[in-house]
């Protein structure tokens, strides 16, 4: 059997294995190819010897298929730019086809503008496949499949450098209403190389189409759900939109093959899909950690799911650990403090503000930074640098690679050299499209350049330390689930850990769980599998008494193992202040 070769190939050679393919012959080629191919010659009357040029619509003829794509393109759009920063060093383009095959948006290094626009990976091609022959846009669109073609595995010559990539984009009723498809102008490697690119281009082709289902069903239900807890309310697998008697009235093509490939889902029940009902739905809503909102499906399948209610007009009002959503579900369990914080992240996230984050080691810095970055606008990069170390070379590097709006994120500013410090003015001097998050462990404001200092903490934000929490039992249960163990803790080992003083934080608290885990012998978690964690401090008696009682729920006995000290030590002291627990 004769194997193709990816590059290289002469015309004549390409023209004789088609007419192998054409003559019932076999070549190795794909089968979308090859049936492609078919249909050039069978259905199209396409010459695979011509060198046929790209074909470009009229100026006229765009302006009608951007009109009529119009709305697509808006919800698309940040997907696509998104995309583009991830491939656009690999001097890939980014094309949004209609599902005529017409490119009607367009994201590509201006660089090269004229050899793209020769090569048809420019605004108003056409990629049908009766036109340009067998291509990933019109290929795709046939097969209503991801397919990448690979330089000879197109149809017409004139094409055969190129390697294109594409995804279907279905709406909200199962109807496939565009392609998304990454192309290069020359691709030296094998068709194995745009593996990568394939897992790209599905990516976001699936979020394309979660945003115009979100987009299209305000004023209903919708579900979303994942094989994984991991990322649920952020990027979902796939979702549905339930009116208001349950039933399925939209759906992303991710829920059409989990769900029902081979039966229509629009107008079923929910309640035939997923053992729940639409009353169920507000207990699958943010506030609950992602893994114990589970699903289960009537064949016996189980997933993780996130229900938004409808987008009705309603009144303000202050939420609680208990209703927060989005990016900061899931870091408060209820301690009064850090909801305090994180409701004012949340309406900071999307000001623009420069932020300071303070805490010890350990207590959640990052996540905390990444969860401002997810909440604000959905086009920003994350661009993520250590104070110890950073050099203005290092600095250019890391944001070289962002071509559009980012976030920084700066850890350990306390670190910073006065050369870095200088550089990073120089960096917001020249850069207006940079929100900075900057972390620190100083308890105090670091010691930087006055002029620096302000560009860095147009906000403050002070994560408090795990033993002044008063949430430490519920981030004992929510860690230990996150290991995926079925264990439990005992009565005695859960006071030990409730009492310890952490000066590691959660993060020294989540690796004393996770080396409980892979030392208890039995079904619980007892006190011989809690190992002790270098200490990286003690607990001072500067520590606010009141506030450490509070985080104890004034239990004298944990509060002393906190402190280091005495039951009845803390019990003087709080006498002696005249501190008594509030009603």
């Amino acid at each position: 059997m004769h194997k193709p070769r990816e590059d290289g190939m002469g015309d004549g050679d390409h023209v004789r294995e088609i007419e192998t393919v054409l003559n019932g012959g076999e070549t190795g080629r794909d089968s979308v190819v090859t049936e492609s191919w078919r249909r050039c010659v069978d259905s199209y009357g396409l010459d695979p010897a011509r060198h046929e040029p790209a074909h470009i619509v009229t100026e006229a003829e765009l302006r009608q298929h951007r009109e009529r794509s119009e709305r697509l393109i808006a919800t698309a759009r940040s997907g696509l730019q998104a995309l583009f920063r991830q491939v656009a060093g690999q001097r890939y383009v980014v094309m949004l086809a209609d599902a005529k095959g017409v490119c009607v948006d367009y994201f590509g290094d201006p660089r090269f503008e004229d050899d793209l626009r020769r090569a048809g990976l420019y605004l108003g091609s056409d990629w049908s496949e009766q036109l340009a022959g067998t291509c990933a846009v019109g290929s795709c669109l046939v097969a209503g499949q991801a397919v990448t073609i690979h330089q000879s595995d197109h149809f017409g010559l004139a094409h055969t450098p190129l390697s294109c990539t594409a995804a279907p984009i279905y709406d909200s009723r199962g109807e496939l209403t565009a392609v998304l498809d990454i192309s290069l102008l020359r691709s030296p490697g094998p068709k194995p190389s745009q593996n990568l690119a394939m897992s790209l281009v599905r990516a976001s082709a699936r979020r394309v189409e979660m945003a115009n289902l979100m987009a299209t069903t305000r004023r209903d239900w919708v579900l979303r759900f994942s094989t994984s807890p991991d990322f649920l309310e952020v990027d979902p697998d796939a979702a549905v939109a339930l009116d208001g008697s349950g039933c399925i009235v939209g759906l992303t093509r991710g829920a059409s093959e989990a769900l029902g490939p081979d039966s229509p889902l629009l107008g079923e029940r929910v309640d035939t899909v997923f053992d729940l009902s639409l009353d169920d739905l507000p207990d699958l809503m943010r506030g609950r950690p992602t893994e114990d909102r589970v699903l289960h499906l009537r064949d016996g399948r189980r997933m993780f799911g996130h229900a938004i209610a409808p987008n009705t007009p309603r009144a303000p009002v202050r939420r609680s650990a208990e209703t927060r959503g989005g990016a900061f579900a899931g870091l408060s369990g209820g301690d009064p403090t850090l909801d305090r914080i994180l409701e004012r992240a949340e309406r900071l996230a999307g000001s623009g503000i420069p932020l300071l984050i303070r805490g010890e080691t350990g207590t959640g810095k990052e996540r905390l930074a990444r969860a401002i970055h997810v909440a604000g606008p959905a086009s920003r990069a994350f661009v993520t640098l250590r104070g110890a170390g950073l050099t203005p070379a290092r600095l250019d590097e890391a944001l070289a690679a962002t071509t559009g709006p980012a976030t920084l994120f700066l850890r350990g500013i306390e670190d910073l050299s006065d050369t870095a410090q200088a550089a990073l003015l120089t960096t917001f001097d020249t850069r207006d499209d940079l929100f900075t998050i900057a972390s620190t462990r100083s308890a105090d404001s670091p010691q930087l350049r006055t002029d620096l200092h302000f560009r860095l903490a147009g906000a403050t934000l002070t994560l408090p330390p795990l033993r002044l929490r008063r949430d430490v039992d519920w981030l004992i249960d929510r860690l230990l689930r996150r290991t995926g163990t079925d264990l439990r803790l005992s009565p005695a080992a859960r006071a030990e850990l409730a009492g310890r003083a952490w000066p590691g934080n959660i993060r020294e608290l989540q690796s004393t769980l996770a080396t409980a885990v892979a030392l208890a012998e039995g079904a619980v978690i007892d006190l011989p599998d809690l190992v002790e964690t270098p200490d990286g401090r003690e607990p001072t008696p500067n520590d606010d008494l009141e506030a450490m009682l509070d985080a104890c729920g004034w239990n004298m006995a944990r509060a002393a193992r906190r402190l280091g000290v005495n039951r009845s030590t803390v019990m003087r002291r709080a006498r002696r202040a005249g501190l008594s627990p509030k009603c």
